[in-house]
């Protein structure tokens, strides 16, 4: 395996290049790749790869289905080099030479570089491997037995425990440089000494003729390095105690070090060495001092132990605990804390038992990013039970009418998450029109303008001592267990309507969503009576929050617009008032100091209105919805916050009256939600929101079959792809899919991880791959033509997932009324 390099992704591909460049990019990191002859699926590959300080390779790969295997220069690699495969989700076969194996989502296998290796994957898999220097002893003990399959038992003990870290450094990827690494290599290289070495106890452990066997010999080192591991920290521990433990000769382990190049008293000097270096970077243990950290690993003289540990690393002790990273506490945390997001629901722990994965656990010694990985999985959300579409759920002429109407209302909404298992509100047939009602969930801010009186807003966000219509509110646990806010915690705030079910809908499909038209919802109170009102809140999650000028520092502020009608186009908006959040006690007796969780009732006794602001300015408005989304192919619920290849919060103006967006089906149905009504919002929603307003939109939903697009550029659409009749938008973000990049932590770690350089990077790939698939230009042609006449904009920088959009303007290819 080779150098760092960025992350490489083969979206960023046309079709027909993907193949050759997934090749060349795995060949940097020393493997090969073979394609399924018979195999249709779209090849799709990702890659992520880090050097740790001490040379070893991880690497976390996902992708369609393919043949991984050793190149053809593997023989000849040093033999102290290990290959960690660990199967985070997927399925196949791996084989080494004659043997061969099924591999499940949670399995490890150990194996040797220099034989030839193949691992068959049959489904979308995202893997970790890890290729491991200096792991002499870890080698040696491989080869114990007849078999050159080594797998290590994941389902209890060290073995278990090594599944957890591994699955642990693959949620937390792309946060670890090299220095991280490198620190947990060597409690890497002890819980798969310690987990090999229970393979061993099954094994024949005879005396008289065990020096004369290979097999049992290594069988014999797995045992003692084991003891050792569990003996570290005792300064007395000696090669004496460790014969009489495993009633062996004190000569004849020395004889098993000397195999490997060293001796007992310097493996467990090694030994001690790494423990402390792992402590040393652990900020849980800032409160000892040096000295007392390397007693506590059976050092018994600072000085001695200051030498070595330089000698080992070339970093003093003091200067290697400076230099270590350090935790920032997470502060008003939007999305999933990281300890929890690991075990989102009892049903992805339930699939992950079932295949053997890792269980969560905690670890000593291990990097603090990680710790909270081990900790106990908590008590999780109840699952919506999914339920099949049934007569209930459509409409009574849905197959006869063309037209479909969605009121809102607590029994049509669904409020801050996205997810396959929430039962449809309505069928509807290709090319079928649907008018949707939708509330913005800021419509609390001012209770008489947008609730009062509106049967529809009034039930959804109806809420007293008793409980609430809507009670789950974001995809946290139901309980509101984490943080307490509430059911569903807030991770995810959007009112979404629906979802629709489309009928002959299927993963591989496109849905074409056109806009046909977009009305304000007036407000239903007397004395506002023909007039709509909608919110903008300046909020802890907007860019500006810690880059205020003026007292009081920090600040929310909430300002109420009033939006003309649209009865001609250059209708505007004006605002009302505006007032400085104060905490608010909500009806089950929580007290919320800062906007965390959405329809919170304000009591407008506890605020100062102040009126006149910005009395001078007329805002146009431009109506559109924030969220359109299909359902992701995720079991959990998700987030709503960060949009995905799923489409969801994009937050891009542009999805107005008129235009269309194109959007991926993941599941059957696509199931199709709509939500976050805007009246108005400026490119970066730079504070955190637009102005909030309900509105009613008018849909038809176009399916495009798989079969029928074979060949366009919509045969290998996998994001969010927004027309208009002068332009074509392209959406890039952070992550591309976070929800397949990030593993299983992404609803948390998107929120610390995104970047508008990687949004621009994504960007410009998705705008090159466009103008070479779908108008045939070369690479060096779209190049030119990108920089010359595209116009890039940052979407949003509050989502989580931050965007940055790429303008085509269809005129300049010489066809204006062109669609795609």
């Amino acid at each position: 395996m080779a150098d760092n390099f960025n992350r490489f992704s083969t979206d960023a591909f046309p079709g027909e290049l993907r193949a050759a460049a997934w090749q060349q990019t795995l060949s940097r990191i020393g493997l090969a790749c073979d394609f399924p002859a018979a195999e249709r699926t779209p090849l799709h590959g990702c890659a992520s790869v880090s050097v740790s300080s001490h040379a070893s390779v991880f690497a976390k790969l996902h992708g369609s289905p393919q043949i991984l295997h050793s190149p053809q220069d593997a023989v000849g690699k040093r033999n102290d080099v290990v290959l960690i495969l660990a199967l985070l989700e997927g399925h196949g076969q791996v084989s080494v030479g004659p043997e061969s194996a099924t591999v499940d989502a949670g399995d490890i296998f150990l194996l040797n570089p220099q034989q030839d290796w193949r691992l068959d994957l049959r489904t979308a898999f995202t893997a970790i491997l890890v290729e491991l220097k200096e792991a002499g002893f870890l080698a040696r003990l491989m080869r114990t037995g007849s078999s050159d399959l080594n797998k290590v038992a994941t389902s209890f003990g060290t073995g278990g425990i090594s599944a957890d870290f591994l699955y642990s450094i693959g949620e937390h990827f792309d946060g670890l440089g090299p220095e991280d690494l490198g620190q947990m290599e060597a409690s890497l290289i002890s819980l798969l000494i310690a987990g090999m070495a229970r393979h061993a106890d099954a094994e024949d452990s005879g005396d008289g003729d065990a020096e004369h066997s290979t097999s049992v010999q290594l069988g014999h080192l797995r045992r003692v390095c084991r003891s050792i591991e569990n003996r570290l920290t005792d300064p007395d521990v000696s090669i004496g105690e460790i014969a009489r433990i495993e009633n062996l000769s004190a000569r004849y382990i020395q004889k098993l070090f000397a195999g490997g190049d060293t001796t007992f008293g310097e493996y467990v000097k090694k030994r001690r060495l790494d423990r402390c270096r792992n402590d040393l970077a652990n900020s849980a243990l800032k409160h000892l001092t040096i000295c007392e950290l390397c007693f506590r690993w059976g050092f018994n003289d600072a000085a001695n132990f200051s030498r070595a540990f330089n000698l080992e690393f070339g970093i003093s002790p003091k200067a290697y605990r400076s230099s270590a990273g350090k935790q920032v506490a997470l502060h008003l945390q939007r999305g999933r804390p990281a300890s929890n997001a690991a075990a989102t629901s009892e049903k992805r722990r339930n699939s992950r038992k079932t295949h053997g994965a890792p269980r969560v656990a905690h670890v000593d010694g291990v990097a603090d990013g990680l710790r909270d990985q081990f900790a106990s999985i908590l008590s999780e959300i109840a699952e919506h039970a999914h339920v099949p579409l049934g007569d209930e759920a459509v409409s009574t002429n849905s197959v006869q009418s063309k037209h479909h109407y969605i009121p809102v209302s607590d029994k049509t909404v669904h409020w801050g998450y996205f997810s396959k298992t929430i039962k449809p509100v309505v069928s509807v047939h290709s090319g079928d029109c649907v008018t949707i009602e939708t509330l913005t969930q800021h419509a609390y801010d001012d209770y008489e303008r947008m609730i009062k009186n509106d049967p529809g807003a009034e039930s959804v966000f109806h809420w007293d001592a008793n409980g609430k219509s809507v009670d789950r509110r974001g995809s946290g646990p139901i309980d509101g267990s984490i943080y307490g806010r509430g059911a569903g915690e807030g991770f995810g705030v959007h009112i979404c309507t629906g979802p629709v079910y489309v009928q002959d809908a299927e993963p591989g499909d496109v849905l074409e969503i056109r806009i046909l038209d977009i009305q304000t919802r007036p407000a239903a109170a007397e004395e506002y009576a023909g007039k709509s009102f909608g919110s903008n809140a300046a909020s802890w999650w907007g860019f500006h929050y810690h880059d205020l000028l003026t007292e009081p520092k920090p600040r929310e502020v909430v300002t109420i617009y009033e939006i003309e009608h649209p009865t001609h186009e250059h209708c505007c908006a004006k605002a009302v008032y505006n007032f400085r959040w104060t905490p608010q006690t909500d009806p089950f007796g929580v007290r919320h100091t800062t906007i965390d969780y959405p329809g919170i009732p304000v009591d407008h006794s506890s605020i100062v209105k102040n009126y006149g602001v910005l009395k001078n300015a007329r805002i146009p408005i431009r109506p559109h919805f924030g969220v359109m989304a299909v359902a992701p192919l995720l079991d959990d619920e998700v987030d709503s916050v960060p949009p995905g290849s799923f489409g969801g919060n994009l937050d891009n103006w542009r999805a107005a009256k008129g235009s269309t967006l194109f959007l991926p089906v993941a599941v059957p149905g696509a199931l199709f939600s709509v939500g976050d009504p805007h009246a108005s919002q400026g490119d970066s929603e730079l504070c955190g929101t637009a102005i909030e307003c309900s509105l009613t939109g008018e849909f038809q939903l176009v399916l495009h079959k798989k079969k029928d697009i074979a060949g366009t550029f919509l045969d290998d659409l996998d994001h969010p792809f927004l027309e208009s009749e002068t332009e074509w938008v392209i959406q890039g973000l952070s992550y591309a899919n976070h929800l397949v990049e990030l593993g299983a932590n992404a609803q948390a770690d998107i929120y610390k991880k995104a970047s508008l350089d990687m949004a621009m990077r994504d960007a410009f790939r998705k705008t090159r791959r466009y103008l070479m698939t779908a108008h045939a230009l070369n690479e060096d042609e779209a190049i030119s033509l990108i920089s010359v006449a595209v116009d890039f904009g940052i979407t949003q920088v509050v989502n989580g997932n931050w965007g940055v959009h790429a303008i085509i303007k269809k005129c300049i290819l010489g066809h204006p009324d062109e669609a795609i």
